[in-house]
């Protein structure tokens, strides 16, 4: 991978696709406890997410986004993707594949990890179904010291135009 696009770049790239967001600055977030102490200053509702980057033995992998509160069992989740048994991915692997730290995971990192056109997409983009339903959606823009709300309709639009034909899991 080149070097790991800047917010910057995202923010022009999603308004390319005449997709608008609207971001919001905090403290440096790690955790979703850190992120929900961070949200006063944030419009309520909507969905906020964990992001999980996994791979099965044969290193194929997985970004899988769920609503924060969700609990995801790995075993079920690999059967629903269709992958083996499923660990999370290393650091240096997440920093190589997606252009991002720990702490830092988001759909968005996917604009680090486009495929082309008649290209196999490098990873699995799982979205789960219930917080889809969920209007806006709160993603860190490549770092996690800014949460930016997207609908779903764009998001699915960045994933698409990023080479990604997302899987929708319903995980309940």
């Amino acid at each position: 991978m080149e070097s790991p696009k800047t917010e910057e770049e995202l923010f022009s790239f999603l308004e390319s696709l005449s997709i608008e967001t609207e971001t919001y600055r905090h403290s440096p977030v790690f955790t979703v406890e850190e992120a929900q102490a961070e949200r006063a200053h944030m419009p309520k509702g909507g969905g906020h997410s964990k992001n999980l980057f996994v791979r099965d033995k044969k290193k194929r992998r997985a970004l899988v986004v769920v609503d924060e509160d969700r609990r995801v069992d790995l075993k079920a989740l690999s059967e629903k993707l269709g992958m083996g048994r499923l660990s999370f991915g290393s650091a240096d692997s997440l920093k190589s594949m997606l252009g991002v730290i720990p702490g830092s995971v988001t759909p968005f990192a996917l604009i680090n990890a486009q495929s082309g056109i008649g290209e196999e997409p490098t990873l699995l983009v799982a979205l789960d179904k219930a917080m889809m339903a969920k209007s806006p959606l709160y993603y860190h823009p490549l770092h996690n010291a800014a949460t930016t709300a997207i609908t779903p309709d764009d998001l699915l639009r960045f994933i698409k135009a990023c080479g990604y034909e997302p899987l929708i899991v319903d995980l309940d």
